[in-house]
Parts: structure tokens; sequence; C-alpha cells
């Protein structure tokens, strides 16, 4: 509980809204998908990944949690789960071990985004987190305290985002 607590003002001392974003697919990720006004679920993660789906218009996404599988097909019929390559993957954690495995079986592609819950649950998922992060294939991160997101842009320049949502 001290952790969570410690770790949520440390957030807050370091992180910022869109006015420090100096990225144009993160400022427009920012202002116009975590910022708007809708709130589709009450679950700041589940919030996050529902937003995110409708702002990329996701066709194909991975989600390894059935009721939240459930949820998504509720607001996004269309949406295809499990294929091969994926738009979006939602996992609760991730280590760089299952990230590298992901990577090596091709179920991500150059715009693929990963959602990751919980990031600061405890000192392990912070700790994994870093670890990503730190990885060279990860190009942009952004911490919301409540999930993270990273992806694997070839084209972006390697940034971490503290974003407060």
């Amino acid at each position: 509980m001290w952790f969570q607590f410690i770790s949520y003002l440390k957030f807050l001392a370091k992180s910022t809204n869109q006015h420090g974003v100096h990225s144009p697919f993160v400022f427009s990720y920012v202002t116009q998908c975590l910022y708007s006004k809708k709130r589709l679920h009450r679950n700041k993660s589940i919030n996050v990944l529902l937003k995110t789906i409708a702002y990329f218009n996701f066709e194909s996404i991975s989600v390894n949690n059935k009721s939240i599988r459930e949820l998504v097909k509720q607001n996004f019929p269309e949406v295809q789960f499990d294929k091969s390559t994926v738009d979006l993957l939602f996992m609760n954690e991730l280590s760089a071990s299952s990230f590298e495995k992901i990577l090596s079986e091709k179920k991500l592609h150059n715009d693929s985004l990963i959602l990751i819950d919980s990031i600061y649950a405890n000192r392990q998922n912070l700790a994994q987190w870093h670890q990503l992060i730190a990885l060279p294939e990860i190009t942009v991160s952004i911490d919301m305290y409540y999930c993270g997101l990273i992806s694997i842009r070839r084209e972006q320049v390697k940034e971490h985002f503290r974003i407060r949502i």
C-alpha cells in the first residue's frame, strides 16, 4: 500500500499533460484520445483501452482477460481477436523476455501498440516496466500510472512520456 502511495506521488512530481509532449504522434494521442470527454468505463486502464481502440480504429486486438474481451466485443463488434498479427495487445503484465517472444513470433507490426495494465501495482511490475522501456526495440512509451503503452514505431525517435490522465 505504501509502495503505491509513494510511487503515485513520485509519478505526479515527474508527470505532465499535453503541454510537455514534443512528439506529434503522442500529442495527438493524448489530446484527441486520452483527454477526450468520452468515458467508456470507470476503470482507468479499461477506459484507456476502449478509447485507444476507437481512436486508432483498430481491427485486430489480443486481450488475455475474458471479461475485458466481452466488453470490447460489446463496444466494438467488428474487432477481431487473436489474429496472427495484431494492432493492439492488452496484457496484465509483460516481461522483457515475453516481449522478445512476441516479437520473434511476428505478432506485432510497425504501428502495433501494447497496453499493459497496472504497471505500478507492485515493485515487480514496475521493474518489468522499466526493463521493457529500456529495450532498443521500444521507441515510444507512455506511463499513465494506471497503465503503460509501448510502441515499436521504427520511424519514431526513442522517447518516454509520463502523462497524467
